[in-house]
Parts: structure tokens; C-alpha cells; sequence
């Protein structure tokens, strides 16, 4: 995922499909010179984590 699609999924006011390795997760913030987001998967925000945004697809 390109850095400026992960920005406006995290500004969209509607929730938009966005999966890591199958699971559904929430991007929480992207840093865009690292190209990482800071994610958590939707059924359990405690687990937070830092991961490439080449990792990410959209639904």
C-alpha cells in the first residue's frame, strides 16, 4: 500500500477493509519516510504494532 492511500484510510470517517496477513486490522498512524503504520487487528486493539505498508492491502 502506498503511503498517501494508508493516510487517507486514516482519515476516512467510514471504516475501509484493510487486512495484514489475512486479519482484518486499524491503521492507527502511518509514518511515511519509515513507509511503516502503526496497526492493530480490529478484534483486539492491545496488540499494536509497527509494520511496513508494504504489508497492508486494502479489500
Amino acid at each position: 500500500m502506498n503511503p498517501q492511500r494508508a493516510k487517507e484510510i486514516v482519515d476516512s470517517p467510514t471504516m475501509i477493509n484493510v487486512m495484514l496477513e489475512g486479519n482484518p486490522i486499524y491503521i492507527q498512524h502511518v509514518n511515511e519516510s519509515e513507509s511503516t503504520a502503526r496497526v492493530f487487528p480490529v478484534d483486539d486493539p492491545e496488540k499494536e504494532k509497527e509494520v511496513s505498508l508494504d504489508s497492508l492491502n486494502e479489500e
